[in-house]
């Protein structure tokens, strides 16, 4: 069920910027008037995670966002010494449980159109709660798509 929500052109140009031009660490999307998702608050390239969870829940246990975050951590190959630097953008449904219904549908139901949008995310979270939002959480799911 689409909710008829639209994404706006800041959306779009706000991820390029991220994933060609690395020049933001991270995006808080908010869904506004009911009618279209636009970017809320970007974070800069030196934000730390804390930051990204910190404007990701800022309106409250009530209040749901989107939040697009470039995530970097070390990989290493079973076998080897070296370890890897990568890089995964993934995008997080924050719905916290306190949230009313009507807004946890809208943001769920809108969360397709957004995914659509943004080509190119290799991994989509649901978070209603601190410890799924959590760094170590976001990780272990980003960590188990790799190769060993």
């Amino acid at each position: 069920m689409a909710s008829g929500v639209t994404v706006s052109d800041t959306c779009k140009t706000t991820y390029e910027e991220i994933k060609k031009d690395k020049k933001h660490r991270y995006v808080v999307f908010e869904i506004k008037d009911e009618k279209q998702i636009d970017v809320e608050t970007i974070g800069s390239r030196d934000a730390a995670y804390d930051q990204f969870l910190e404007d990701l829940q800022k309106g409250g246990s009530g209040d749901c966002r989107y939040g697009l975050f470039d995530f970097e951590y070390t990989h290493q190959c079973q076998g080897t010494t070296e370890a890897s630097k990568k890089q995964k953008l993934f995008l997080m449904l924050w719905c916290p449980d306190a949230a009313k219904i009507k807004k946890k549908m809208l943001y769920s139901s809108s969360f397709d159109a957004l995914k659509k949008a943004l080509v190119g995310v290799q991994k989509y979270i649901q978070a209603t709660d601190a410890s799924e939002a959590a760094m170590e959480a976001v990780e272990e799911i980003l960590r188990a798509t790799d190769r060993n």
